[in-house]
């Protein structure tokens, strides 16, 4: 029985053409710069993002902290959502490792901060406190549902920050998604960030890897942060390989996982003891809340393992299903059957009130 797996779309597995690329890479010794198949995915990154340059992390963890770590100081500060990533899921690291004092603002359900909110937390020049110097974004933001940033916002931002002689961090972990929600070129969401970090794998299938760009001298610096954190590899092209390929044939097939998520969301929407706010579903994540007083989401998450089905529980009722590769519409039904199952028999309720269809394969993308 296949393995239905919704936690994330980090567990996505690399495609065929990856894995020969992986075999075939031409290989160097990347902190001496000799790696040709990093080099090549470096240049094609940064052309895709607008920027001058760009920097091979690890992860996108790692993406977010060498280059917030660049653009601060010990003691200096970072204005960031209360939902950000590097805020909640990043283990403190700019703080432990860069002395950097996180100033959060509260996201709104769009995943934008109020400009008057960010404004309001830039700190005057007073000995009394640290100085600001960098705020962050994240596009597409992660727990406001995969809500995607728009161009006109993130320029917004991008402004108050130049007035303030502020710099701009773009956490773009999924910007692929939020380009393809928009409709628009990844650059125009771009525009504006001083900085900008994307995930290979995630959406984009590669085993591991993320991509920091931006001007030459910030990146320059960068990759002396890089090996400051132990981010400097060797042979890094087998990794490499795989993000050019994921760049060259994996991005536009994003509308896909974004299609199956609004089917399960709308499938959601009719099981009784299950809610879902389906106007927060724009790309490949959905958030919903299980509704019941004798079922727990811990026991539905466990019952819905034995069938081969996996989500993620975010504490109380909160659940969390993220679409991606590998997963099919007829996948998204059987997700759907044994919701409906699990919660009705669990927690006593009738039913669905719709009974979901079989559907015909379609090509594979």
């Amino acid at each position: 029985m296949k393995v239905v797996d919704l936690r994330s779309d980090t567990v996505t597995l690399p495609t065929q053409a990856m894995r020969d690329a992986i075999y075939q890479a031409e290989l160097g010794d990347d902190v001496f710069g000799d790696d040709p198949t990093v080099n090549r995915l470096e240049q094609m990154a940064a052309e895709r993002m607008g920027k001058e340059a760009a920097l091979l992390v690890a992860s996108g963890t790692m993406g977010n902290l060498v280059s917030i770590l660049t653009h601060c100081r010990r003691g200096e500060e970072a204005i960031l959502g209360d939902l950000s990533h590097t805020f909640l899921h990043e283990a403190g690291g700019i703080s432990a490792l860069g002395g950097i004092h996180p100033h959060t603002v509260k996201n709104r359900p769009d995943g934008t901060l109020r400009l008057e909110d960010i404004e309001a937390a830039i700190r005057g020049d007073n000995v009394h406190y640290p100085r600001t110097r960098l705020i962050c974004l994240e596009n597409t933001q992660n727990h406001c549902g995969g809500a995607p940033l728009t161009p006109k916002y993130t320029r917004a931002v991008a402004a108050l920050a130049k007035r303030h002689s502020l710099s701009v961090h773009l956490d773009g972990a999924r910007i692929f998604n939020a380009a393809v929600a928009l409709g628009l070129g990844v650059k125009e969401l771009t525009d504006g960030a001083d900085s900008v970090s994307f995930c290979l794998s995630k959406g984009l299938s590669a085993p591991v890897g993320s991509v920091v760009c931006g001007p030459k001298e910030f990146i320059a610096e960068a990759r002396r942060t890089r090996k400051v954190v132990g981010g400097g590899m060797r042979q890094a092209g087998i990794i490499a390989a795989a993000g050019i390929t994921a760049l060259d044939e994996m991005t536009d097939r994003l509308r896909v996982d974004h299609a199956n998520a609004r089917r399960l969301a709308e499938g959601i929407a009719q099981i009784d003891g299950l809610a879902v706010d389906l106007q927060r579903v724009q790309t490949n994540i959905v958030y919903f809340d299980l509704q019941s007083d004798r079922q727990s989401a811990d026991d539905l998450v466990t019952e819905l393992a034995k069938n081969g089905i996996k989500l993620l529980h975010l504490g109380a009722g909160s659940l969390r299903a993220v679409t991606h590769y590998g997963i099919e519409q007829e996948d998204i039904d059987r997700a759907l059957q044994a919701l409906e199952k699990g919660v009705s028999t669990r927690a006593g309720w009738a039913g669905s009130r719709h009974k979901f269809r079989k559907v015909k394969k379609t090509r594979k993308c």
